[in-house]
């Protein structure tokens, strides 16, 4: 049963991720963040890329995303560093942009989608290389 919480998350944020995006909301990200990728926080474009330096990325490793949305920055380290990325929120409308996102950028080789929340992550353990939680409270 999920918490209450996910319930709450779920809910504002599908409205959230149902709303139309466009060409507007694209220039402001690429403005704003530096690259239009469906971001939903504040996770600029030099954040994520020393994101992913940090945590050493590399094509072969993997990648967990918690709270992912719209894939923003997990798709992006995907296509910078090389590595795979599992994308994981509770909304499947965000994951759904990500999704779509993932094979127009042909990342789709690369990046699963799960929805579940982090509570409960039906994943392996050790299965992850690293892990990015951005932009998302607790």
């Amino acid at each position: 049963m999920p918490h209450r919480d996910e319930r709450w998350v779920t809910e504002k944020f599908t409205a959230r991720y149902g709303a139309e995006t466009g060409d507007v909301l694209a220039r402001i990200e690429q403005q704003v963040i530096g690259g239009a990728w469906g971001a939903n926080g504040y996770t600029t474009r030099a954040q994520a890329l020393e994101l992913g330096q940090r945590l050493g990325l590399a094509p072969g490793m993997r990648l967990c995303d918690l709270g992912s949305g719209r894939g923003w920055p997990g798709l992006f380290l995907a296509h910078e560093f090389g590595c795979s990325v599992v994308l994981t929120d509770l909304p499947r409308e965000g994951l759904a942009i990500a999704s779509r996102t993932a094979q127009e950028r042909r990342l789709a080789a690369r990046a699963a989608m799960v929805v579940t929340s982090a509570r409960a992550l039906p994943l392996r353990s050790a299965a992850f290389d690293a892990v990015v939680h951005t932009d998302v409270l607790c």
